[in-house]
């Protein structure tokens, strides 16, 4: 009886690993650092050889009460929504998150206009309430974000944050900060393999080391442009495997944000009972749009509905092994 051969798919080369946080041996308070990347090999490929570390999952976290958001993802967090403090306390003594994800919203010029001096503030006190490393985002407004994360690198100094983003159109401020104060980015190019290498190119050429910097080359949600998505992510992981040092960086997606939008997931079951209740259906929207950028090669998963993270980390954890 013939015997299956036994064919394993080799390559040249590896993901850069992509560390957050600091313990207090490098200087930090961090109860432990999170260390993503690695793979040398296709996603989950363990016969293959070496998949490289675990992919983590954040919670995120607003310095703003998100009134954008639908019932069925602000029903778990209702009782924290107007404290990010007590929002980030919860996600980790509640539901376990060893990774959170500040999104300081309420700086954005059309929601409360929050200044830098508070956004940092904010950051201490997170920093300070929960031992977790931690990711900030901006508001997505580049001269307000230069200002915010001017004082909110300062405020996380030593603490190895993983801020973002750095754009096409900001990136050369927020390098400068990193560089400073010891922390990692994330370079956000849209879904087009070419702008993604030329930015992480740029970020390269003012000497940031590459394994300091996540990649973000969008997120679509399931039934929302999720096949290009995953055909991106899937040529940025088969060229940093076949040798391109600037496609070799860790790889984030922001899950929560891009699901919640979709209209099957936000829908009342009201208006479409034949879809079921949302508070099964979102959080299902989500973490399928989870799996399958993980699929891909997703690194850092951001989530929104602790439902959707715990599948998520379960999901994970079975095929890690």
């Amino acid at each position: 009886m013939a015997q299956v051969p036994d064919v394993k798919e080799s390559f040249s080369t590896q993901v850069h690993t992509l560390t957050i946080g600091a313990a207090a041996d490098e200087g930090g308070t961090r109860s432990h650092k999170l260390t993503v990347g690695g793979a040398k090999v296709t996603p989950f490929a363990h016969f293959d050889g070496d998949a490289g570390a675990k992919p983590v999952c954040a919670l995120e976290v607003q310095n703003r009460d998100p009134v954008d958001w639908p019932d069925a993802v602000r029903e778990p967090w209702k009782d924290v929504l107007t404290d990010p403090v007590a929002w980030a306390k919860k996600c980790v003594d509640e539901h376990g998150a060893e990774l959170l994800c500040l999104k300081l919203a309420g700086c954005d010029p059309d929601n409360e206009d929050l200044g830098p001096g508070d956004a940092a503030a904010t950051v201490k006190s997170v920093l300070e309430a929960v031992k977790v490393p931690l990711i900030v985002l901006g508001c997505g407004n580049h001269e307000k974000d230069n200002a915010v994360f001017e004082k909110v690198s300062e405020a996380g100094k030593g603490e190895r944050l993983l801020l973002g983003f750095a754009e096409a159109e900001n990136y050369k401020k927020l390098v400068a900060l990193c560089q400073a104060d010891g922390h990692a980015l994330i370079a956000l190019a849209p879904l087009d393999i070419a702008l993604g290498k030329q930015l992480a190119q740029e970020i390269s050429n003012l000497e940031f080391p590459m394994d300091r910097v996540a990649s973000f080359q969008t997120t679509g949600a399931l039934g929302y442009g999720m096949e290009y998505t995953y055909s991106i992510q899937e040529r940025q992981r088969l060229a940093a495997l076949g040798g391109d040092k600037m496609m070799m960086t860790a790889v984030l997606a922001t899950i929560g944000h891009e699901a919640w939008r979709a209209k099957e997931a936000r829908l009342p079951e009201s208006e479409a009972p034949e879809l079921g209740p949302e508070a099964v259906r979102g959080p299902m929207w989500e973490a399928m749009t989870g799996v399958s950028l993980l699929m891909a090669g997703t690194d850092i998963l951001i989530c929104r509905h602790p439902d959707a993270f715990k599948a998520m980390r379960s999901f994970i954890d079975k095929m890690q092994g």
